[in-house]
């Protein structure tokens, strides 16, 4: 049987509108060596493009002649184009949620309070400004007055209350100082017990960054495996995509370690 398809399209072809007819008897004829279809039934086959329509008339077996009903089918052949465009959008995805969880990671960071003052300390904290919680950088500025001090200066003085009361919820362990203008926050020295406890709070943290890298890569596995159910992509394919994504969650894993290592002597240091 010949078969003129684009030398662009992949090994792939979707059936559609086309019910295959059950035989017990091994069909003799030409075979589709590209989509595995045996052309017993087929009585004619036409081409263009990226589509292939398929007429099913009578069969011809080894032992006898099975007649079926005449009925026409059209198979989409996916283009390599199209195919590496879906390993792009995967790619992409990859890389825009791995570094998405290194910001993550810095920003859980940077809200643990070292000894010293720092505006990413009050990054996560959240005030009822007008019965909805709001990120208290967005409806105040903070400024570092000294290595030891921070300042809160609202642009709604009516929020201060809010604010104070939102700080001491909070885990900074920090009592805040509301003189009606603005809130100072003295920022006092870590007790060694206390570098402690927020070292293994920095860990848990660095780990939970870890999980969420490995649950990337395997969200990225299931799309491969995907692809291959699809035949879009061969087994040998996905092994070697596997593989290179496993050297790239490597190189994100250790980005967690160098800043978990560095919070970490920050937090030891006196």
């Amino acid at each position: 049987m010949a078969i003129s398809i684009s030398s662009s399209s992949a090994a792939l072809y979707q059936l559609s509108n086309l019910k295959p007819v059950s035989l017990s008897l091994r069909p003799t004829g030409p075979s589709c060596v590209k989509c595995n279809l045996t052309s017993g039934g087929v009585k004619s086959w036409t081409a263009a493009a990226n589509y292939v329509k398929i007429k099913v008339g009578t069969g011809k077996f080894a032992r006898k002649t099975v007649l079926s009903q005449k009925r026409t089918g059209t198979l989409k052949c996916a283009t390599m184009e199209e195919i590496e465009a879906e390993k792009s959008l995967i790619e992409k995805s990859v890389k825009e949620r791995m570094e998405k969880t290194i910001e993550n990671v810095k920003a859980s960071f940077n809200s643990i309070r070292t000894g010293r003052s720092n505006p990413d300390m009050l990054d996560k904290i959240k005030v009822e400004y007008y019965g909805t919680p709001t990120s208290l950088k967005s409806i105040a500025q903070i400024s570092t007055p000294d290595s030891s001090s921070l300042l809160v200066n609202p642009y709604d003085k009516s929020s201060l209350k809010d604010i104070e009361k939102a700080i001491v919820n909070s885990d900074l362990g920090i009592t805040p100082n509301n003189d009606g203008d603005v809130i100072r926050l003295s920022i006092p020295q870590l007790t060694a017990d206390r570098r402690k406890e927020l070292s293994k709070i920095v860990a848990k943290q660095a780990e939970e960054g870890k999980v969420a890298l490995r649950n990337i890569r395997r969200d990225a596995i299931k799309s491969y495996d995907k692809l291959e159910k699809e035949k879009k992509l061969s087994e040998d394919n996905v092994k070697d995509l596997s593989s290179d994504l496993q050297k790239v969650i490597d190189e994100y894993i250790k980005k967690v370690d160098s800043i978990f290592k560095q919070k970490e002597k920050e937090l030891m240091t006196v």
